[in-house]
């Protein structure tokens, strides 16, 4: 998307009359609200821009905590698991292996 004019351009811009030209005070009032909406808009762009920049970093951030939790979480499954083998072959001895 390219903007063709910044809202200084459109305020620095000069119109040469004609004898039936247009009323200045017209244009130039039209221009100031012209004027006013870039500068909404680029305001708008800004933030929203910000705003993406910020919920990227957050993905990221998230995503390599999901990450972390889930290799701690099959670290901790794993340690689970053979504590509750070992606690079987203690309790059930030669009747684990047996069966």
């Amino acid at each position: 998307m390219k903007i063709n004019f910044t809202s200084q351009e459109i305020l620095d811009k000069e119109f040469k009359t004609t004898i039936r030209g247009y009323n200045q005070d017209e244009v130039d009032e039209f221009l100031d609200l012209v004027i006013q909406d870039y500068e909404t808009f680029q305001k708008e762009i800004n933030a929203l821009k910000e705003e993406n920049k910020r919920l990227k970093s957050n993905s990221q951030t998230n995503n390599a905590s999901t990450s972390q939790r889930t290799q701690t979480t099959g670290q901790v499954n794993y340690d689970v698991l053979q504590r509750l083998s070992n606690l079987e072959k203690a309790v059930f001895g030669s009747k684990y292996n047996e069966s």
